[in-house]
């Protein structure tokens, strides 16, 4: 039983306890071995224990049925608590309604009474304010002030309130009869005003909160309530303005008058108004004046940089200021005012801004030109120039004297970095200082200046200079300086397009000003685009010109037609050599040159007239046996050379022109043979024939009857 009770006291799990049970049990465990194992002991030990949980069982379920029937007890008292309880409540609820009822019309009797002696009251008060105020009228009319309300300082604020009436009521008095005792009121209301507004002054001094707030509550009702408003702003500047920064000093003082103004009037926000349009029409209207004035004839730009940090500041101390309640229409109030300090400075803005980049980029631009000793020549304009410039384009010719550069481009990143930095700026101030419906107007003007000076005074002019100075193919000069411009032009157009959608493009993006702007860089990058393309043109002319230059100097007919057959060594001719080591030299210079598409189409153009000048060069020799196989020698180093380009069509070119170069040396039986081979079978006959025509033995062997 004893084990059976450790049941009650740990967490029951059937498997653990049967094991527990077993290994307690002499001979039921695995101890000892399988020898000590007794199953009989282990069978009568687990019977008796089965025997001690039954009884246990009926233990517990006696117990069980014991504290159900208790609850079952308890349960029955609680309902019945509860229903007396209800019972008691429902009682009790009749009584508060009684209540209710009863005080409900105690009440109504109370306010009636009230009523009555409110209109019994009220004009007995009346009447005897009346008589006091007829009382202090005589003291008037006989001219002697013997109240003690009048005569004692301490009670200025209840002489205040019966002068202001009196003041009202001798209003509605006739003149000829009551002029005298009318103008002694007035007097006396006048002197009590201003009494009132030193006592205003004299509080706001000592930093008495209370006391102003009673004066103005006082002074409320009289006609110098706005000067005492004026005196209170007065008194607050003072002392305010001690540093530099006078927008700071600004917002530190509202800050500190909106802490405080609650305090002592009755409208705030109207206070506040006013000490801030005080402030603006005042302090910050000199300040912008004094700094302004100083250079807006003298100094355009430091004029447009103080222009433009006084209205960023302006409009940021407006954006602090609408923290504060100043009325219903607080944003429309401060535009109105920073609008009243700047407005005869922002109608010319634009002019000025213009007429500054103009000058600003101009000397610039004369600087640079300056520190080259280069004296900028007039690009003519008009129809010549026209007709000289479309029959450049289509012929090639340079129509004009060529100009020696010495190796100057007249680009300079320095130029064009200022010139960007000049209309940056320029765009941000007309972000800033333009009236929202000009802006995209604005800014399209700025833009014009950038493309007038940057794209056409600068980057058109260098085009043109750079063109004038590429020299004729015939000419030996090898000074091939105008792919430089049209790396640095790319350079430029870079940041010229960056500059463009960073700052330009957010001032127009929803304006008719768009499509303006885009389609005058569309045509001022086409304009260049052009001349570019024509300058790359005559360049390449210009390169194969000195690649011909080469070859008829180096290259000899007996190269290909020795007089000594067995005197030849086969590798490559000096001819070969100079051209190859040229090419690549081009080939670097205008991978370096240019970037993107651009280079692979030039190098294109390049690769099929440099094949088509060796094509045409090898047409001009006669071949004997180890001539051609020399001119193998040299396609085949051209063929490599051709490699450099990185264009299949290039490299398919030369491959094609190294098995035409073949046809020089097969033996005459097998000609029919190579001549239908893979790479020559798409080829012309005529072709064909005319390079079999070029072998010294063409006729002694008969080879044209194989293209009969």
């Amino acid at each position: 039983m004893r084990r059976a009770s450790t049941l009650l006291t740990e967490p029951f799990v059937a498997d653990e306890y049967i094991e527990r049970l077993a290994w307690r049990t002499p001979g039921g465990g695995s101890r000892g071995g399988a020898e000590a194992f007794d199953p009989k002991r282990l069978l009568e030990e687990f019977v008796n224990h089965i025997q001690e949980l039954q009884v246990m069982d009926e233990r517990i379920q006696r117990k069980v049925e014991k504290l159900e029937q208790h609850c079952q007890k308890e349960a029955k008292e609680f309902a019945k608590k509860v229903q007396e309880l209800q019972k008691s409540n429902q009682v009790a609820f009749q009584h508060f309604q009684e209540l209710d009822e009863h005080i409900s019309y105690v009440a109504t009797k109370v306010c009636h009474l009230g009523d009555q002696l409110e209109g019994v009251n009220t004009p007995r008060q009346r009447a005897v304010e009346a008589q006091k105020l007829m009382k202090y009228f005589n003291e008037f009319l006989d001219g002697e002030l013997k109240s003690d309300v009048f005569t004692n300082s301490e009670k200025i604020k209840e002489a205040a309130d019966i002068i202001q009436k009196l003041h009202l009521i001798a209003q509605e008095l006739p003149f000829d009869r009551f002029s005298e005792v009318k103008s002694k009121i007035a007097s006396k209301y006048h002197d009590l005003e201003l009494q009132l507004i030193q006592e205003f002054t004299n509080a706001q001094r000592r930093g008495e909160i209370s006391r102003m707030r009673e004066v103005a509550a006082v002074l409320l009702h009289f006609k110098g309530y706005s000067h005492c408003v004026d005196v209170y702003i007065k008194q607050c500047q003072e002392g305010a303005y001690l540093r530099i920064d006078i927008f700071e000093d600004t917002a530190n003082l509202c800050q500190r008058v909106n802490k405080q103004v609650g305090d002592i009037f009755s409208s705030p926000e109207t206070v506040l108004a006013k000490l801030i349009q005080n402030i603006f029409e005042i302090k910050l209207q000199s300040y912008v004046k004094d700094q302004l004035e100083e250079h807006r004839k003298s100094d355009a730009e430091q004029y447009l940089k103080n222009l433009y940090e006084l209205y960023t500041r302006t409009t940021n101390l407006s954006s602090k200021l609408m923290e504060f309640n100043l009325g219903t229409d607080k944003q429309t109030f401060l535009s109105k005012l920073i609008k009243s300090i700047f407005i005869s400075y922002l109608e010319n803005y634009i002019e000025v801004e213009i007429g500054y980049l103009k000058s600003r980029s101009s000397m610039i631009l004369q600087r640079y030109y300056d520190s080259k000793n280069h004296q900028k020549r007039s690009i003519s304009t008009g129809g010549i120039q026209d007709l000289k410039e479309r029959i450049r384009q289509r012929t090639n010719l340079s129509l004009g004297p060529s100009i020696d550069t010495h190796g100057e481009t007249f680009l300079s990143q320095d130029v064009v970095v200022n010139l960007l930095q000049e209309t940056k700026q320029a765009f941000e101030r007309c972000h800033r200082l333009s009236d929202p419906s000009d802006l995209p107007k604005n800014a399209f003007r700025i833009f014009s200046m950038l493309v007038e000076f940057l794209c056409i005074e600068h980057i058109d002019y260098a085009l043109e200079t750079g063109l004038a100075g590429i020299p004729s193919p015939d000419s030996k000069s090898a000074n091939l300086y105008f792919l430089d411009v049209v790396h640095q032009a790319n350079t430029i157009f870079h940041l010229f397009d960056k500059q463009f959608n960073d700052h330009l493009m957010p001032l127009i993006s929803s304006s008719p000003k768009l499509s303006e702007c885009l389609q005058k860089k569309k045509d001022i990058i086409e304009q260049m685009e052009m001349k570019l393309d024509v300058g790359i043109d005559r360049t390449l002319n210009c390169m194969i010109g000195q690649m011909k230059h080469i070859l008829t100097a180096e290259q000899k007919k007996t190269d290909f037609k020795p007089e000594d057959e067995n005197s030849v060594v086969i590798q490559y001719t000096n001819a070969c050599v100079k051209v190859c080591g040229y090419v690549r030299k081009q080939v670097e210079k205008i991978r370096n040159s240019m970037d993107g598409k651009n280079v692979d189409t030039v190098l294109m153009e390049l690769g099929v007239r440099f094949h088509r000048l060796i094509y045409e060069h090898l047409q001009q020799y006669s071949y004997s046996c180890m001539g051609g196989m020399l001119a193998i020698c040299d396609v085949a180093e051209y063929r490599k050379c051709a490699k450099d380009f990185k264009i299949p069509l290039v490299l398919q070119l030369f491959d094609t022109l190294h098995a035409l170069c073949n046809l020089l040396v097969v033996a005459p039986d097998n000609l029919k043979q190579v001549c239908s081979g893979e790479q020559l079978a798409n080829l012309d006959k005529n072709i064909l024939h005319s390079f079999v025509q070029l072998r010294a033995d063409y006729r002694s062997a008969r080879l044209a009857r194989h293209f009969s």
